[in-house]
């Protein structure tokens, strides 16, 4: 049986490969490509895909793929063979240094947000050397970037590329002025933590509302959910524990470094967390790792969801996104340190982290908005939707010595006393979690906890990266030529931190208290992707966005459009279903019990039965909810008729959250309250006790 070292990257034309296979001089002129963004020469392209092809057809493989990320929020792939006609009528493998680079898939049925006519179909997809290629089912997937044809990006990768370039050509400056002139590249790092509910095929197959949206449109709670708290991290039952041995296998194999995995909170709920990579690794590596999610779930009678909120009444799931930033050095520059009172480069790079999320905080908000997530934020199981930041007692203690001008009093490190002679003492962090802040320090990063499960973390880390490096550049501007630097740096962050104080916030983001605090200080609340997403094109964004050449005015208008018509659509499509499933089958069920009830009285009376009142008050409470139940679906059609006249897109997106939506969690309720007083055998979906305890 192979050991956990030995089938590692398996499946990946990783560097080890790469030194092996390819000519010294092609693997360090690829290394420069990777290590310091120097353009990448055609003859090292075609030396690259004649190794690549020829490892892939060692391990199996017939086809190549050129794997992308549209702006559906899923990834794309288009699959070609490798065969080429040889003059004798038989065929070679062949797969050149421009097929390697360069992709042509069709790009009229991807969104585009009107900067593609549907007629003008071409697109390209282009190579990205820092991601690795890899192996599934038999076909090589080369990670790429996605544009139209006359260049406009159409992809969430190609962003998040140029963010984090810019971010380290920022950094790397501002570096130099503080002396450390030996640090050429800064990256950013992450480690997004990856929730999900895994549930019985069966069961999924009977519920179109899961396989239409994702998520329940109807569901009573079951008598027992997540109240007694005795699914997070119990014991992993024996089907679940195969399914995750599997993913973690199969990750390994790709090179997803699956760390960690243990029950979540809500009942059929699980969290995956890997090692951190390179933002941009960490993202193919997480979109890699839904889709593995997926397939694994299959092999063992599985469906896994990765809805935010699949179930009502019980927590939903979401992606924590641990975001740092590093050196080539090796140095992590969010590390406080020892003494971090006298650490002006942590100080600075805080500073400008601090004024990037208080002056964007409407970019962090909307970037991790969807349908799916406007269930989530603000509930127990996730932050609110006030953006705030999380520094802990100590850091928090820093800031404030350094905006009033006193000596700072580290809490320190000490021991945790057990009270037990056989348990050794350990020591104790300087500060608690708090898990009610959407963006908290956590010793040494960052950890944005609003993302959704669904979502793509490049959107997110685009952004952070763009506003942080945007900071970075003023502060840079600033201090270049400063006759004393300490004293220009002390100045700066003790500004910064004083303007910006407002965005700090070490309490419970749970209280009323703290919404109405928020106001006080000028914080946004968007409780909605439309009102997050009406910010997007704001011209403070567009400025921030186009002077540091991440996105066009253009682009950022399509990607606006592109996210308003996917919510509308996404609702749309909720309210179809749901009044499919009130019509064909909870009206007609409802209809069924009352008339066996009707038949049990009659069958009573005609015995001389003393009393039917439980059958005639069940009657009536039953008879008087589907008529509400009836009218209330009748209300939701007319609802979905009227969105047609809609032509704006923020509007109509504003109409599916305040009208449709409403209407819908309506009907829900009335829905519900009739699955709590009808049969088992005549309700016609699964219950949710069925559904969360079934595995």
């Amino acid at each position: 049986m192979a050991t956990v070292p030995e089938i590692f990257g398996s499946m990946v034309f990783n560097d080890r490969k790469m030194e092996e296979r390819l000519p010294h001089a092609t693997y360090k002129a690829l290394k420069r490509t990777v290590q310091n963004g120097e353009p990448l020469d055609l003859s090292v392209a075609n030396s690259v895909a004649n190794a690549m092809k020829e490892w892939a057809v060692e391990m199996g493989c017939t086809h190549y793929t050129h794997w992308f990320q549209p702006m559906t929020g899923i990834t794309a792939e288009k699959h070609d063979s490798f065969i080429y006609p040889a003059s004798d009528g038989q065929v070679i493998m062949e797969f050149s240094g421009k097929e390697l680079i360069k992709g042509e898939p069709d790009a009229s049925s991807f969104p585009s947000g009107g900067i593609r006519a549907t007629f003008e179909a071409r697109g390209y997809t282009t190579w990205d050397p820092t991601s690795p290629a890899f192996i599934r089912d038999k076909t090589l997937y080369i990670p790429t970037a996605f544009c139209s044809y006359t260049g406009e990006v159409l992809d969430k990768k190609t962003p998040l590329l140029r963010s984090m370039e810019k971010l380290s050509s920022v950094a790397v400056d501002v570096l130099h002025i503080l002396g450390k002139t030996d640090v050429t590249r800064v990256t950013t790092t992450v480690g997004p933590e990856q929730e999900y509910f895994l549930i019985d095929k069966e069961m999924y197959d009977k519920r179109p509302d899961l396989i239409y949206t994702g998520r329940t449109l109807f569901g009573a709670s079951a008598p027992k959910g997540q109240e007694l708290a005795d699914h997070y991290f119990g014991s992993i039952k024996t089907r679940v524990a195969a399914f995750m041995a599997d993913l973690d296998e199969e990750l390994w194999k790709l090179g997803v470094m699956a760390k960690t995995k243990h029950n979540e909170v809500a009942p059929s709920q699980h969290e995956l967390a890997p090692i951190f990579a390179t933002s941009n690794i960490a993202t193919d590596h997480n979109e890699l790792t839904m889709e593995v999610m997926k397939k694994t779930a299959e092999k063992h009678g599985l469906v896994c969801l990765l809805h935010e909120k699949p179930f009502a009444g019980v927590n939903g799931s979401g992606k924590h996104n641990n975001w740092s930033i590093s050196t080539n050095t090796g140095e992590n520059l969010l590390d406080p340190g020892k003494c971090p009172e006298d650490n002006l480069q942590f100080q600075l790079f805080l500073a400008a982290i601090v004024k990037a999320v208080h002056e964007y905080q409407d970019l962090l908000r909307l970037t991790v908005a969807s349908a799916g997530n406007d269930h989530r934020l603000g509930a127990n199981e996730a932050p609110p939707a006030i953006i705030s930041m999380y520094l802990g007692d100590d850091l928090g203690a820093l800031v404030d010595s350094i905006i009033s001008g006193t000596e700072y009093h580290s809490a320190g490190k000490t021991n945790m006393l057990t009270g037990v002679d056989v348990l050794p003492d350990f020591r104790k962090d300087t500060s608690d979690r708090n898990r009610t802040s959407p963006f908290a320090f956590t010793g040494n990063k960052f950890e944005f906890r609003a993302l959704g499960s669904s979502l793509n973390i490049g959107c997110p880390n685009y952004m952070l990266n763009t506003m942080v490096a945007d900071e970075l550049a003023q502060f840079r501007d600033e201090l270049a030529g400063a006759e004393d630097l300490d004293a220009a740096v002390r100045s700066l962050v003790k500004r910064t931190l004083t303007e910006h104080q407002n965005i700090i916030f070490n309490g419970d983001n749970y209280s009323d208290e703290w919404v109405a605090e928020a106001e006080r200080r000028g914080l946004c609340n968007y409780r909605s992707l439309p009102e997050a997403m009406a910010h997007y094109v704001d011209q403070k964004n567009i400025d921030l966005f186009t002077r540091n050449g991440i996105v066009s005015k253009q682009e950022m208008y399509a990607r606006y459009e592109i996210e308003l018509e996917t919510y509308s659509k996404q609702l749309h499509i909720e309210a179809l279903t749901m009044i499919d499933m009130a019509e064909k089958n909870i009206t007609p069920a409802v209809i069924e019990f009352v008339r066996s009830l009707s038949d049990a009285v009659f069958v009573k009376k005609s015995l001389g039965a003393y009393s039917v009142y439980a059958e005639t008050s069940l009657i009536e409470e039953l008879s008087e909810k589907l008529e509400a139940f009836v009218k209330k679906t009748d209300e939701l059609k007319t609802a979905v008729d009227n969105a047609a006249k809609i032509n704006d897109d923020l509007e109509l997106a504003m109409y599916y959250r305040k009208t449709v939506f409403e209407l819908m969690n309506e009907l829900r309720a009335i829905g519900d309250a009739m699955e709590t007083k009808t049969s088992a055998k005549y309700w016609p979906y699964p219950s949710y006790g069925d559904i969360l305890f079934g595995v």
